[in-house]
């Protein structure tokens, strides 16, 4: 129960002091998301250097939890590249796919870091997409301001 807790003030700690929180300029992409079972809304900005997450900006309101992923996200997808980063992303969809499984974030303590908090929002199906939203929203915005950055060449062949 001791690891439960800790996890609990991981979460609140991220909900009380956002990392990364307020929009910023300069943005490829800006995206705004609403989990409509509960009204949680973010707003997320990225910033690419190349293909390399430079700045994630966002404002949101919402429960703590999906707060306080936004937040633990941000953390963990600074400097990564875009690929890196929806690896991460992949990760943390298995990590609320365990049903609380604690073996399953044992083996991802070392890639999701403070992110691993979140394996008891997994037992509470309700609760999952709150934990989602910001890693949806993150995976949109990189592929328009991949689309922004890198349009799609002309294929030469006729339309």
């Amino acid at each position: 129960m001791q690891l439960q807790s800790m996890y609990q003030e991981i979460i609140l700690d991220h909900y009380r002091n956002p990392h990364g929180r307020g929009l910023r300029e300069p943005f490829e992409a800006e995206v705004h998301h609403v989990n409509p079972t509960c009204g949680d809304e973010v707003t997320l900005r990225v910033h690419l250097d190349g293909d390399t997450l430079a700045d994630v900006s966002y404002e949101g309101m919402g429960c703590s939890i999906s707060q306080a992923s936004v937040s633990a996200m941000y953390e963990l997808v600074i400097g990564k590249s875009v690929p890196e980063a929806l690896a991460t992303g992949e990760h943390f969809m298995t990590l609320m796919q365990s049903k609380g499984d604690a073996a399953v974030a044992e083996e991802l303590e070392d890639e999701l870091e403070d992110a691993v908090a979140f394996a008891g929002v997994s037992k509470y199906p309700a609760r999952i997409k709150c934990a989602l939203m910001s890693w949806m929203a993150l995976k949109d915005a990189s592929a328009r301001a991949l689309s922004v950055t890198h349009p799609a060449t002309p294929s030469g062949g006729q339309a």
